[in-house]
């Protein structure tokens, strides 16, 4: 019955989402593509036979895909026979996934949940097992694969408290949704704990799939170049930012510089680079920052960061470990206001010095340990980041023991990767 109505409601909101694409291509026209994709109608081109046996994993958007790295490398090596389709919710994810893996695996947009968009989805596609990446629970899709006998892991999953309450008050639906996954892949214990709470039934911790992303040397080698087109200066990194965290940090960095702090280390005037989190704000963060007063150059241009320059916009996609390796130190974005925080794990494997806000629930188990590691340092406010930032581009040996301490933090923690593929083998052959 809780499915039933689920179904109803999920029919009657379909009038909404198709409202909802077209407000959201008004500024993101990618939302306008591959329409037909989330309402269960894919291309001709797809209507052939399988030539290979398909492995499917869900990776909603950007973060979800650029966890998946690792998770598909292995499962290439374990399964070289098998061709890999990723299936998105976002246009950001569907252009990670292009950005990331080219080619080399195949694309659609997951259709909304509905049980005929679902059952369609499954005929057509035919994948031998799938794989939801962190927290996605569709009962009509996770129904739909039981039906069919679709083996469905929930993989390197994280339920933070706040979002337990939530599938808390539709606890026979949620209850029904994870008992019908073949298993869950925790990232930590507490994961685990709220996710059996809520009714799920084969659950193991696995640890977090982000731990083991490598640092591309490609990304590495970009991020040199980039730290030389900055000269001298202290670089310090706004990574990921998120609505209204780029206007508190450019009004706290401009009154500490209109107060004499704008001098820093040796006496070079520091660079703030911002790169906000959603590409579709680039052009909004700019006007920010020209609105605060500062000099504005884009990481799309190709000449060198000019000493009158005051912020670096990042202005393009994929290339977070690039910035991470060109900052002196690095602001997680999404901490500052209540979204949850953005990866920190990244910064940490580059041996970027971390600061972060009080919004951590997201990634509530790595923040604390790095804070307790002192790999990265909590911040309050805009204004305590700005003081932070100054105190820390005049201690290079602060950072250097932070720096240290992340790289550590990183290394104890890998090997997520292989214990996810130890609990989906069995059943996956």
């Amino acid at each position: 019955m809780a499915r039933f109505l689920y179904t109803l409601a999920a029919i009657a909101l379909l009038p909404w989402a198709a409202l909802h694409l077209l407000w959201r291509a008004r500024r993101q026209p990618e939302y306008l593509r591959h329409w037909g994709e989330r309402f269960g109608f894919f291309s001709a081109a797809d209507s052939c036979e399988p030539t290979r046996p398909t492995i499917w994993l869900h990776a909603v958007s950007v973060g979800e895909t650029r966890a998946a790295q690792p998770l598909l490398a292995a499962l290439r090596e374990r399964f070289p026979g098998h061709r890999i389709l990723l299936t998105h919710m976002t246009p950001t994810g569907r252009a990670t996934s292009e950005a990331l893996f080219g080619d080399t695996v195949e694309r659609i947009y997951l259709p909304y949940d509905t049980p005929w968009a679902m059952r369609g989805f499954l005929r057509r596609y035919r994948p031998r097992f799938g794989l939801i990446m962190e927290t996605e629970l569709w009962p009509n899709l996770i129904a739909a694969c039981r039906e069919a006998g679709v083996p469905l892991w929930l993989v390197n999953a994280r339920l933070s408290e706040r979002s337990a309450r939530r599938y808390a008050t539709f606890s026979a639906l949620t209850r029904e949704a994870l008992q019908g996954l073949t298993a869950i892949g925790a990232q930590t214990d507490a994961d685990a704990a709220r996710l059996e709470t809520l009714g799920a039934l084969r659950v193991t911790v696995t640890g977090n799939v982000k731990f083991d992303i490598v640092a591309p040397a490609q990304q590495l080698e970009l991020g040199r170049e980039l730290r030389t087109r900055c000269g001298d200066r202290p670089v310090w990194l706004a990574a990921s930012t998120r609505e209204g965290e780029e206007a508190l940090i450019l009004s706290a960095w401009n009154t500490a510089l209109g107060n004499g702090s704008r001098k820093v280390g040796a006496g070079d005037t520091a660079l703030l680079v911002i790169v906000p989190r959603h590409p579709q704000r680039f052009d909004e963060v700019a006007r920010l920052v020209a609105g605060h007063g500062f000099a504005l150059q884009r990481r799309s241009e190709t000449a060198a960061i000019e000493a009158t320059t005051g912020v670096l916009l990042g202005d393009s996609m994929g290339e977070m470990f690039a910035y991470y390796a060109a900052a002196d130190l690095a602001f997680i974005g999404g901490s500052l206001l209540d979204f949850g925080s953005q990866n920190l794990i990244e910064a940490a494997a580059c041996g970027t010095p971390i600061l972060i806000g009080p919004s951590t629930r997201n990634f509530a188990e790595a923040a604390r340990e790095a804070l307790a590691c002192g790999a990265a340092q909590a911040i309050r406010d805009a204004d305590d980041l700005v003081h932070s930032v100054n105190a820390l581009l005049a201690a290079a040996q602060a950072r250097q023991r932070m720096s240290a301490a992340g790289r550590a933090f990183a290394a104890r923690h890998r090997g997520a990767t292989a214990r996810t593929l130890e609990l989906i083998t069995p059943a996956a052959r």
